[in-house]
């Protein structure tokens, strides 16, 4: 690991742990708020990815997971989403967080995760096929995730 990626890794790993404590104390709405006004420029939607900014992503990607399993508790998919969507809000790279959920027997269930030009990124095993994405921003949802 470079330089660049220590010092990234250590910048997300410091960020999911801010929103464990966020999310539980201020919620989603609040949390995500903070983290928006914490991006210096919003990011355009680009129509197809680029392929300068799809090389930071997956930077960011691999230092977010990394990250993630060295810490002394399990980020939530949520948590981990919410991190990767500001950290690559900040880059430049217009990444769109989702949420989605399903009922299975009885149950409900909801998952996040982060896209980029429709790819799925921080999803690699294809969970969120399971749920139904909800349309339009997610700004006032306060559930908990998985």
């Amino acid at each position: 690991m470079n330089p660049r990626e220590r010092g990234v890794a250590l910048k997300v790993a410091g960020a999911l742990i801010a929103t464990r404590m966020g999310l539980r104390r201020a919620g989603f709405r609040r949390w995500k708020g903070l983290l928006a006004k914490l991006i210096p420029d919003e990011p355009l939607a680009p129509t197809q990815a680029h392929p300068a900014l799809a090389d930071r992503a997956q930077s960011i990607i691999l230092m977010e997971a990394a990250a993630a399993r060295h810490l002394l508790f399990r980020p939530t998919c949520l948590e981990r989403s919410l991190v990767l969507w500001w950290m690559l809000r900040r880059e430049g790279v217009a990444a769109e967080l989702r949420v989605g959920a399903t009922k299975d027997a009885g149950r409900f269930e909801a998952h996040a995760w982060v896209e980029y030009c429709g790819a799925v990124l921080n999803d690699p095993e294809g969970e969120h096929r399971g749920f139904v994405p909800f349309d339009g921003p997610i700004d006032s949802m306060e559930t908990q995730t998985h």
